[in-house]
């Protein structure tokens, strides 16, 4: 069966799941469970490990429905409904369209008004719009910093305090605040108000002479435009939720991604990157990281135990890059964490990969990132408002009881 710690044999997933083998094999029989042949070993079969975890988890939440709440929170059970994004099988789809295969053709305009439900006439119309902020305005946001995600933090007040329609939640209103912002954010990045696509505005300002990049870019975008309940887009539900305006409800979500633990991975790896420096250093300095516990950014994700098929794309387009350097050292990188990890690059690795393969600017990777994602942090700020729902949580408390808070002593 080999050392592949994503899968387990039927005996194991047996055993994990406290059934008999003929039990399983019934889960498998009425879809609850796929497996696979197992590689070298003749009619065996093998069964992914996250499957076996997940429906270990649907036992024990009929069980014990307030653990499986809790663990809802921490890569568990769905805790919220939702028509934008599914991720199922290795596959993620926006609506019910493969993201992979819209990447391919799509804008980022366009996959936006799928996650919107915007008609054609109706998004043309929307992202027909001019930049909300004059030119003095925006030459005051860039001014403040050179970080392009805080001079996106910076103008969203600014534009919200002059957009009074960005105060009506109805769903159309909406659709066209969030077209404001994907233009407000193109015109921050890039200095001037432009009613190109986005992906056209970010290649004319970083790589104008190459015209292969504007599809490089518009790619990533699509591929970045959502990814279920993430960190950020939770948290642009709960601003949404408690009826902010889309402005701060995204500006809450982009705090969120510049998280270390989330968009931020993307300066992990170049970090990482940046310490390995040639292709012949990849196995050293990987295995020396894993010697002194430390985690390797950029590989493996939850949601895809088989590899992140947005990384399997943006990773062939690396290929083409005009940085041969860059694309052998990310090249290198991958084997050596396959072979160390058994672990694929996820989309943070494959952003940074991307960026420099095409000369891209260093912050390149967290503005695709950012920007993409806007587009599907909308879409869910439009679902929360439409749910009419307060989202709270209840905390399940772990302090000292009333009387001994109130008498300063431990109880008797």
């Amino acid at each position: 069966m080999g050392t592949d710690a994503r899968y387990l044999t039927a005996h194991e997933a047996a055993e994990v799941l406290g059934v008999t083998l003929p039990t399983l094999y019934a889960y498998k029989s009425r879809g609850r469970l796929q497996s696979e042949p197992a590689p070298g070993r003749t009619r065996a079969r093998r069964y992914l490990r996250e499957d076996i975890e997940r429906l270990l988890e649907r036992k024990e939440t009929r069980r014990d429905p307030a653990k499986a709440a809790a663990r809802g929170l921490h890569w568990g059970s769905p805790v919220l409904a939702s028509a934008l994004t599914l991720i199922q099988d290795g596959r993620l789809y926006y609506r019910g369209h493969d993201a992979i295969e819209l990447a391919r053709h799509a804008t980022l305009e366009e996959a936006a008004a799928l996650l919107w439900s915007a008609e054609k006439h109706e998004a043309k119309t929307a992202f027909a719009q001019s930049c909300i902020l004059p030119a003095p305005q925006l030459s005051v946001v860039r001014a403040c910093s050179k970080d392009p995600v805080v001079r996106m933090q910076t103008a969203l007040p600014l534009a919200c305090a002059v957009d009074l329609a960005g105060y009506d939640l109805r769903p159309a209103a909406v659709r066209h605040t969030g077209a404001r912002i994907l233009r407000l954010f193109a015109a921050v990045l890039s200095g001037r108000d432009s009613h190109t696509p986005v992906h056209e505005v970010l290649h004319t300002a970083w790589a104008p002479r190459r015209p292969e990049v504007a599809e490089i870019i518009r790619m990533a975008l699509v591929l970045c435009a959502d990814h279920e309940l993430n960190v950020s887009a939770f948290t642009a539900r709960c601003a949404a939720s408690a009826g902010a305006t889309p402005y701060d409800a995204v500006s809450a979500a982009l705090a969120a991604l510049k998280g270390s633990r989330h968009g931020g991975e993307t300066g992990r790896v170049a970090a990482l990157l940046d310490e390995i420096g040639t292709p012949r250093r990849a196995p050293s300095v990987l295995a020396g990281r894993l010697r002194r516990g430390d985690r390797l950014p950029g590989f493996g994700h939850p949601l895809y135990p088989a590899g992140d098929p947005r990384a399997a794309l943006l990773m062939q387009m690396c290929a083409a890059g005009s940085n041969r350097p860059a694309v052998k050292l990310a090249r290198a990188v991958c084997r050596s964490a396959a072979r160390l990890l058994h672990e694929s690059p996820n989309v943070d690795f494959a952003l940074v990969a991307l960026g420099r393969a095409y000369d891209l600017p260093g912050y390149a990777p967290i503005v695709l990132f950012a920007l993409g994602r806007t587009a599907g942090w909308i879409a869910h700020i439009i679902e929360q408002y439409q749910s009419a729902e307060l989202i709270r949580p209840r905390a399940s408390y772990t302090g000292p009881p009333p009387a001994e808070a109130a008498s300063g002593r431990p109880a008797q």
